[in-house]
């Protein structure tokens, strides 16, 4: 896989510390299936899997969730993903995914449950604490964040 940076804590993720990796799609095809793999992976190796509860299988599963949507909408909507960063403390766990696109992601409004596509970013809307849009100026693309609560 083409991890291009880890930095945790303890070996197994139990450092009070905060934790990240980072993951290049440089070349890679099916994106989607290898960003929740490695995210599936950090979330092993924070300590958030195996889940010991409901809440935090359900919190692992949203953190997945989110990265599926993130991801999808680079491959959609911006020629492809660059790379995925994800980053853990106690109680946040940032997602970003940057990508060389210009457009500027929002949930569709007026949201329609009945009708398909166009959900991404209502799910990450719904699912997260805060999310947002970063430009670098006088760089192409963006990254979009994303962070998640921690489960108890």
């Amino acid at each position: 896989m083409p991890e291009t940076g880890t930095s945790d804590g303890g070996a197994d993720g139990s450092s009070g510390g905060s934790h990240a990796r980072r993951l290049s799609f440089d070349g890679q095809s099916g994106v989607v299936p290898l960003a929740r793999d490695f995210t599936r992976q950090a979330l092993y190796a924070w300590g958030w899997l195996p889940a010991a509860t409901a809440d935090q299988r359900a919190a692992a599963e949203d953190v997945l969730l989110v990265v599926s949507e993130l991801v999808t909408n680079a491959c959609l909507h911006a020629e492809g993903p660059d790379e995925l960063w994800i980053a853990c403390d106690r109680k946040v766990i940032r997602v970003e995914v940057s990508d060389k696109g210009t457009g500027q992601p929002a949930p569709r409004s007026p949201h329609r449950a009945g009708r398909p596509g166009g959900h991404g970013m209502f799910i990450v809307q719904r699912l997260c604490l805060d999310w947002g849009v970063v430009r670098t100026p006088g760089v192409a693309g963006k990254t979009v964040w994303a962070e998640l609560g921690a489960p108890a």
